[in-house]
């Protein structure tokens, strides 16, 4: 069963998911960012090109020519047929039609701020995940 991981409490969301990013490519594993925010999408995807001086995070959007050498995915659509090992939600709501798009990967990670109205539509997304069968795990990270 794919595992849902709730990071919460995450001081700086945008480079706690550079972080998720360089663990997964450094596990070997093949992500995929979903948004459907394109700001949010395209803020990520200047933050993966200078997070850090001594990691590549190599990236591009899934519909490019290079997706297919590509590790790392955004996108702001679910994609389908090219499987990836984990999900990186960065989005408000749940995901579209997550009941059967979340069984296509290994982990799910959704990463949430300190901020009431953030923790709330987390909370929302955890219950919805929980009510169609799906046993996601809360991590409540430390600066």
């Amino acid at each position: 069963m794919t595992a849902i991981d709730f990071h919460f409490n995450v001081d700086h969301p945008l480079i706690h998911a550079c972080r998720v990013v360089r663990k997964a490519l450094g596990s070997g594993r093949t992500v995929l960012v979903f948004s459907r925010d394109s700001p949010r999408l395209s803020r990520l995807d200047s933050a993966l090109w200078t997070f850090s001086a001594l990691d590549f995070l190599p990236h591009v959007y899934a519909d490019s020519e290079l997706a297919d050498r590509t590790p790392v995915w955004l996108s702001m659509t679910p994609v389908e047929g090219r499987e990836r090992d984990v999900l990186l939600l960065q989005d408000d709501e749940t995901a579209p039609q997550f009941e059967s798009w979340f069984e296509r990967f290994e982990r799910v990670i959704e990463i949430v701020s300190g901020e009431d109205e953030d923790r709330a539509r987390a909370r929302a997304r955890f219950k919805a995940y929980r009510e169609h069968g799906f046993a996601p795990r809360s991590h409540e990270i430390t600066p």
